[in-house]
């Protein structure tokens, strides 16, 4: 036998991870879904504060081009009796655009029926996942809603986990379930498609 069949035949499956054969189309902010993952201030505390600074602000960034654009937005908080509620800064700009805070205790946000619900009525051609930690909510949603055919991507400055070793860990294993790593720059400039609008002046001043 050949060396392929010879692979195939022990099992081992060669092929590139899902996430190097998929084309990346143009995010549409109608059809991209984004899903704040328990940025929760007890959690909050414990993560390094200059990636934590970063989280926030790009984040923040993130709804308000989601308010200005028309992106769905859902919000997730994991046992907030113990972790305590979305950090105000955030829980304000939410608040702004009606979306309330899905309770869970599961790690994966899509194990809450009101979450999975939430992605069917948006039923998106993207989801943009952030928030916390990267190596345990963040990774466990992305491979549940890579597993049900769905277009995932992680805005890299936008995880975090308390060591850097597990954000590390965290990014890679999403980018193994089919995720594809991006910014919060990125995004928002992938939003708006052209220079010269209301929208792009508003947001690229919140970039500054």
């Amino acid at each position: 036998r050949n060396q392929a069949g010879e692979t195939k035949a022990r099992g081992v499956d060669q092929s590139p991870p899902a996430s190097k054969m998929r084309s990346v189309q143009r995010l549409v902010p109608s059809k991209t879904l984004v899903a704040v993952i328990d940025v929760q201030e007890r959690l909050a505390a414990a993560m390094p504060v200059e990636r934590m600074t970063r989280l926030v602000r790009g984040i923040g960034v993130l709804l308000e081009a989601a308010k200005l654009l028309g992106a769905p937005v859902l919000a997730t908080e994991q046992y907030p009796k113990g972790l305590g509620p979305t950090l105000p800064e955030l829980g304000a700009r939410l608040d702004a655009l009606g979306v309330s805070r899905i309770e869970k205790t599961a790690f994966s946000a899509a194990a809450a029926t009101a979450f999975v619900e939430g992605v069917t009525r948006a039923a998106p051609a993207a989801v943009l996942v952030v928030g916390m930690e990267a190596h345990v909510c963040v990774y466990q949603t992305v491979r549940d809603l890579t597993a049900r055919g769905l277009d995932v991507l992680v805005a890299v400055d936008a995880v975090v986990s308390r060591r850097d070793d597990d954000r590390s860990v965290g990014i890679a294993l999403c980018e193994r379930a089919g995720a594809i790593p991006t910014t919060i720059e990125t995004v928002v400039f992938d939003w708006l498609e052209r220079a010269g609008t209301d929208e792009f002046r508003a947001i690229s001043r919140l970039l500054r």
